[in-house]
């Protein structure tokens, strides 16, 4: 999956730096992925369109969700796209959660919110602004899918291309920030079953504490 270039891709077109990137799917084999991608910045709300006209506040910009449709037969493909992705970036390291539907007898209400924020469909916004602008047809469906079957969401902070460059003390990058490809791991193969949470640890402390 061609994770990884469609990130460099919107971070070329935007120029922003990013906060964290989160990948969604539901488990059912050739299904669409969902790709969000959280930036840092705002937009400048003035009283006159003109450029000596005061700002009189600052609007955080939208996240970007983008729907992938490339095929896969095992979510242990998707897994390693994911791995491979914040691995090149520099991502300290790959959080993937694994929650059963929202719609189980039992579940608690913020579940149902959480699995649309994962596939990108935020149902109202913030002050009046959009969270997410989605380029995501079938999101609708995933989510309909999610809440009966369960999803997987993968989630990562990535270096090269966002905001934590500067707090990177981390021994396995380059000095621009990337790590050279392939990914050393190996995918933990997911069981969806019930909630589960999986860590790929990348970093290794650049001045690892000694001991006393």
């Amino acid at each position: 999956m061609q994770i990884l270039e469609r990130i460099e891709d919107q971070i070329h077109a935007t120029g922003l730096p990013l906060v964290g990137i989160t990948l969604a799917a539901v488990p059912c084999p050739d299904t669409p992925v969902i790709l969000t991608l959280h930036w840092h910045g705002f937009i400048k709300e003035k009283l006159a369109d003109i450029e000596e006209a005061e700002t009189v506040s600052y609007t955080p910009i939208p996240s970007s969700a983008l729907q992938l449709n490339e095929r896969w037969r095992d979510l242990v493909a998707v897994d390693r796209a994911a791995m491979e992705a914040a691995w090149e970036l520099g991502a300290w390291d790959v959080a993937r959660a694994e929650r059963p539907g929202c719609m189980r007898p039992g579940a608690a209400a913020t579940e149902a919110l959480e699995c649309l924020q994962a596939f990108g469909s935020f149902p109202f916004g913030i002050n009046g602004n959009q969270v997410v602008v989605s380029d995501a047809p079938d999101a609708d469906d995933l989510v309909q899918l999610a809440a009966g079957r369960g999803y997987l969401m993968w989630m990562f902070r990535p270096v090269k291309g966002g905001i934590w460059a500067e707090y990177a003390e981390d021994a396995t990058l380059t000095p621009d920030g990337r790590r050279n490809p392939p990914c050393p791991h190996s995918p933990i193969p997911p069981t969806c079953e019930g909630k589960r949470k999986t860590v790929y640890r990348f970093g290794i402390p650049a001045h690892p504490q000694l001991d006393s």
